[in-house]
């Protein structure tokens, strides 16, 4: 499983390392104990399950030997960490929310550059988890012609109540240790050329179906379930990486990274950062009759929030205009574009102390993969964000449609929308990408008779189903060319929106463009990828009939309007209110 360094990706100019700021890789990956003693000692990656529960069992301990000897008060951010000492709790007793911290800790450790003041007393903060539990990994994408590749994280949030802390803050009794919900999802997606930024936020009551995952801590297996299951149930079948396995199998979108945060992160961070400014056009207050919305009260007008008040905005349900999860989903989206900019204008953080705390509170929070699983790693990312202005981030929600009281992904605008995230094309229409140059394989092909052609029928897409028999048309057509080794593959029907010619190492490359030339493709439709072990020739959703792939029509690269996309600089975005909810 690939992990990328942040440093690596699309930087045109070198922008500030961690190890500038005197940092040393070889001392800030263990515990507070000298390199190469204790538990904790040695890099993340690729460790097994057994170095990596007592590497966090040695976090634990030196965490809470950095900061002082003593019971800290129950509820409190140490109390949670000094839990994570012994054996690990159940996924279930996670404490995740909001998108907001998660965002605000990576801009904090890159825009404030203090998080390596305290390099091995917060890294012994954070704690990890598997980037992705299913088995099925969408393609990495395709270096740009300065080798650079686009960088996707997916932030993460929850619902559940399972601390005294948080059940004060998200209130429901009745939710107390239920199995976490991700009711907040968000794939940040940042160009290869760090030039723009794109966010897509998926309802939380959006139905499609959930991949087969694996919980890494007890190998219990979560079958695949069927087309109807609400998307937030994914983080309580194994934990995040089930929720990123949803994703790729839904858009295809190869995702880099997960981030995700708590309640009480949300409230701490919201008060270190100083108040944060947002907008309704009358007075709100968000509660009912039944005792139900998130309490928030403010004026018309202008309002700068933080601490508990900035919690309840971003839970705010009722009260918004229209009452629903995408209304919650809108206001999200206008807190992040006001958060961003004022940190990247550095408004109100101008004390050292207030650095320390953000970085503090940011890692104490944070849930994240391995990859990035130390404070250098969210420092080096910071940096890459930064990198892209307000004006060059956009802000879009899934296109949808109503099922009932739930809703699905719309027929051809969800598609397009993940379409022009996988393909790196800017959500605000403010550049186009360059059309590469189709360049031939220098590895010649072998006599079409001697290929072996794998036949994967893919023909399943996100509003039908597969073609049944597909996959052994299609390799008869090839014997029928002449590709007398082309067989059928009857494995189940994989999503493939565009037919695709697969290979696994550079001595096949030759014979895949052969297969894709001789059924009209482009030569480009020869992709490499390590999830094959020979050419495998995949029939996808847009060849679902005939003897031949439809040709290759010019792109629509405009984002949908059902995507209510939203400019990060748009400093005039109010929020509506419900007449119902004003005072």
């Amino acid at each position: 499983m690939r992990q990328n360094s942040v440093r690596k990706e699309g930087a045109r100019r070198r922008a500030p390392h961690a190890s500038d700021h005197g940092w040393d890789e070889s001392k800030g990956e263990g515990s507070s104990e000298s390199p190469g003693e204790g538990p904790s000692a040695g890099p993340r990656e690729g460790r097994g399950e057994g170095s990596r529960k007592a590497s966090r069992e040695g976090r634990g301990r030196s965490a809470k030997a950095s900061k002082g000897g003593g019971e800290p008060p129950e509820g409190s951010a140490r109390h949670r960490r000094g839990a994570r000492g012994g054996a690990r709790p159940p996924r279930r007793k996670r404490r995740v929310l909001r998108w907001s911290a998660t965002i605000l800790s990576v801009l904090i450790l890159g825009t404030a550059g203090a998080g390596y003041l305290y390099y091995q007393h917060l890294n012994g903060n954070l704690e990890t988890d598997d980037l992705n539990l299913g088995e099925h990994r969408a393609p990495e994408p395709t270096p740009n012609a300065a080798g650079q590749t686009p960088l996707n994280i997916l932030l993460i949030g929850s619902d559940a109540r399972d601390s005294k802390a948080n059940q004060k803050l998200g209130g429901a009794k009745d939710t107390f240790g239920s199995p976490p919900l991700a009711d907040v999802q968000m794939l940040l997606h940042v160009s290869a050329d760090r030039s723009n930024m794109s966010v897509v936020s998926m309802p939380r009551d959006t139905l499609l179906q959930i991949p087969k995952c694996t919980d890494p801590d007890d190998g219990k297996v979560y079958p695949e379930t069927g087309p109807k299951y609400m998307t937030n149930e994914s983080l309580g079948r194994g934990g995040p990486g089930c929720t990123v396995a949803t994703w790729e199998k839904l858009t295809n979108i190869h995702i880099d990274h997960f981030m995700m945060v708590d309640f009480a992160g949300v409230v701490s961070m919201a008060d270190a950062i100083g108040g944060v400014p947002v907008c309704v056009d009358k007075n709100i207050h968000s509660r009912t009759r039944e005792g139900k919305g998130s309490g928030l009260k403010l004026k018309k007008g202008t309002t700068e929030i933080q601490g508990e008040q900035a919690l309840q905005w971003l839970r705010t349900r009722y009260g918004f205009e229209g009452g629903t999860d995408i209304s919650r989903a809108k206001a999200q989206h206008m807190y992040m574009n006001a958060l961003v900019r004022k940190l990247r204008e550095n408004t109100g953080l101008t004390s050292p102390n207030q650095l320390r705390k953000l970085a503090e509170e940011a890692t104490n929070a944070l849930t994240v993969d391995d990859g990035l699983g130390s404070p250098k790693k969210l420092y080096d990312l910071g940096n890459e964000l930064k990198k892209v202005s307000p004006s060059r981030t956009t802000m879009t929600t899934m296109p949808f449609d109503y099922a009932g009281a739930r809703v699905v992904p719309k027929p051809g605008d969800a598609e397009q929308l993940f379409r022009l995230v996988r393909d790196d094309v800017p959500l605000d229409g403010k550049g186009k990408k360059k059309k590469a140059k189709e360049k031939v394989s220098d590895d010649p092909a072998a006599a079409d008779g001697e290929i072996a052609v794998q036949v994967q029928n893919g023909t399943r897409s996100t509003t039908e189903p597969p073609v049944s028999g597909r996959a052994s048309t299609v390799a008869q057509l090839l014997v029928g060319k002449g590709f007398k080794k082309a067989t059928p593959d009857s494995s189940a029907a994989l999503a493939e929106e565009k037919t695709v010619v697969r290979y696994p190492s550079a001595d096949l490359e030759g014979d895949a463009q052969r297969v894709a030339k001789s059924l009209g493709l482009p030569l480009s439709a020869a992709k490499k990828s390590t999830d094959v072990s020979g050419v495998t020739l995949i029939v996808g959703a847009d060849w679902r009939e005939g003897d031949a792939p439809p040709k290759a029509k010019k792109k629509d690269d405009s984002t949908p309007e059902s995507a209510d996309a939203l400019s990060g600089s748009d400093k005039k975005a109010c929020m509506k209110v419900d007449p119902n909810f004003t005072w």
